[in-house]
């Protein structure tokens, strides 16, 4: 790999190789000044501003015409190489076409964003993006808004994030909760009671070092505290527990109402009015202008559409 002398290179005209271009082209000063727009003169002093640097003639008069020196036929196919891909860089338009982009996305997800969206994200871009890869990344709020300030993902999706002046944040949907439990292992009422609620031992989500997790301050609103006997960042970890164990696992109502049946558990409000920060698409500035992401923000926004339209009818049922 050759690296550029940005140093050297700075004080070479690369006009110069334009103009060089054009005589090659042309074989007159006089046309490849009309080419070029500018005057004869202009032309003729680049032309021996080329013979310096090169140490050459270049161009020659043979007769009544002009013809290229041996080092100007060899410089001539480089020179027009290079201008062809400055030429191509300059006037390439951004362009993305999902049915033939071959891109890894990196998102930074939450446990319940993982669990909702990738299912269908991904499904759906198998598709109409074939090329189209998701690696998918976990963390903690703060993590992720590192991850994010590093360039280590290009997004994220997730709720208790604050937004600031490095980043967009764009709501997706309200964070709400239900509690699911086995009803051969807990003999609960469906809905279950308040007090039922309370005195039951307790599995919740937690992404920090908190045994009580997400749900300490949305509890200590309301005055109310659990016996939180497992807590882990995951939620199918969660649901499994409350499976095999007589817990009530409280998790995101959209997590509780897909997955909650595939393992038998009961589903039931939670009896006390919590409230959660809402799930939100964060994306660095930088990143508001490339297609690809942009295009990539269209699909999650629908794919998390279906799943509240989803999640509303499991509701209404």
């Amino acid at each position: 790999m050759h690296v550029i002398d940005h140093f050297n290179l700075r004080s070479f005209d690369l006009n110069l190789l334009v103009a060089f271009d054009a005589m090659m082209e042309e074989m007159s000063v006089t046309r490849a000044a009309q080419r070029l727009k500018i005057q004869q003169p202009a032309m003729s002093h680049n032309i021996s501003t080329l013979r310096t640097l090169f140490q050459d003639e270049l161009f020659i008069r043979v007769g009544q015409v002009m013809k290229p020196t041996a080092r100007a036929l060899n410089l001539s196919g480089p020179v027009r190489q290079a201008l062809r891909q400055a030429q191509a860089a300059v006037l390439m338009a951004d362009a993305f076409d999902p049915a033939t982009e071959q891109r890894t996305f990196r998102l930074g997800l939450s446990s319940e964003v993982e669990l909702l969206l990738l299912p269908d994200l991904t499904a759906r871009l198998r598709d109409i993006a074939p090329g189209i890869r998701i690696l998918a990344r976990g963390g903690d709020a703060q993590e992720i808004d590192a991850m994010l300030d590093a360039g280590i993902i290009d997004m994220s999706v997730g709720c208790s994030y604050l937004p600031d002046s490095r980043h967009h944040c764009e709501p997706l949907y309200q964070s709400s909760v239900l509690c699911c439990f086995n009803p051969k292992l807990l003999k609960l009422s469906n809905p279950v009671g308040l007090d039922a609620y309370i005195a039951a031992q307790h599995a919740v989500i937690s992404q920090t070092d908190s045994l009580h997790g997400c749900v300490k301050d949305a509890l200590g609103h309301v005055g109310a505290e659990l016996e939180v006997v497992a807590a882990a960042p995951d939620f199918m970890s969660i649901l499994a527990t409350a499976r095999s164990s007589a817990v009530i696992a409280t998790v995101s109502s959209r997590i509780a109402l897909r997955y909650g049946p595939l393992l038998e558990l009961e589903v039931s409000p939670v009896p006390l009015a919590l409230s959660f920060p809402p799930v939100a698409m964060v994306w660095p500035l930088q990143m508001d202008s490339d297609l690809g992401c942009a295009w990539l923000r269209s699909q999650i926004r629908e794919a998390m559409l279906r799943t509240n339209r989803s999640s509303v009818a499991d509701i209404a049922a």
